[in-house]
């Protein structure tokens, strides 16, 4: 059995599941980690994050910290290197990768959800943002995507092109809208990005955020009867590609859908 020592880091990780997450994905795989949440603010990432990054086998990156990490690293590789954002970091040869993108697809093939076609309206163009829009992209969704950091959105029509940059959100019909603004936990609890005149338009409603399991926006989503879909099922299966990365695994659909099947029940 194979043991490493493994981090999540971010502004504020305190509430994070990712350590449960990660042991039992790893127990399952045969493997075992030491897991553990790291905080730091902002003004501390700089000064900090060099040691940190010395002290582990591996760690995931989340908010604010995965496009800051990058000059901190020797190499990025997979996703992070067309995502230009990194989730994954393997801290034994500095190398980031990034595998929000699998994660979120494979919840959405889960959940039934088909882009491919399809309108589709993405709230936030950061560090997960940019990755679902990439996949989104690739899905062949038509996207649009806001952001209130207008350079972020520059950002991503620059990159990748296939997108509708929007100054404001309005009233209009999406198949989807796909929360990747961050808005709805923490502080901003209770909030949400985008009101019912918005939800009551589209026929799914997606939040990155996992916690709380029901986000007011998924919130307003439910009760206009719209199919809603949190973040859990996106952090578990990003989770398990990490692993996979971490222990020099070949990733497994089939494998990751039956692992998150016993993590929900319980198992």
């Amino acid at each position: 059995m194979k043991e490493l020592k493994l981090a999540v880091i971010g502004k504020d990780v305190s509430k994070s599941t990712s350590p449960e997450i990660h042991k039992f994905i790893a127990k399952h795989m045969g493997n075992k980690v030491d897991y553990t949440k790291i905080s730091i603010p902002e003004d501390e990432f700089e000064s900090k994050i060099d040691n940190i990054l010395a002290q582990l086998d591996g760690c995931n990156v989340t908010i604010p910290y995965k496009l800051a990490v990058i000059p901190h690293l020797k190499e990025t590789v997979g996703d992070a290197k067309v995502f230009g954002a990194v989730n994954t970091v393997n801290c034994a040869d500095l190398s980031g990768d990034n595998t929000d993108g699998l994660g979120f697809m494979m919840m959405l093939k889960n959940n039934g959800v088909e882009v491919a076609g399809k309108d589709v309206l993405l709230l936030g163009a950061g560090g997960a943002g940019r990755s679902v829009a990439k996949k989104l992209i690739d899905a062949g969704a038509r996207l649009s995507v806001f952001d209130m950091i207008k350079e972020n959105v520059a950002a991503l029509k620059a990159e990748f092109g296939k997108i509708l940059p929007l100054d404001n959100v309005a009233a209009k019909p999406y198949f989807a809208i796909i929360n990747a603004t961050g808005v709805g936990m923490h502080k901003t609890e209770g909030i949400s990005p985008v009101g019912k005149d918005i939800l009551s338009l589209c026929e799914v409603a997606v939040d990155l955020i996992y916690t709380p399991p029901k986000s007011e926006f998924l919130k307003i989503a439910e009760s206009l009867d719209k199919k809603i879909i949190n973040g859990q099922a996106m952090l578990f299966y990003q989770a398990y590609y990490s692993e996979c990365i971490y222990f020099g695994l070949s990733a497994d659909e089939k494998q990751a859908k039956s692992l998150f099947e016993k993590y929900v029940a319980g198992e």
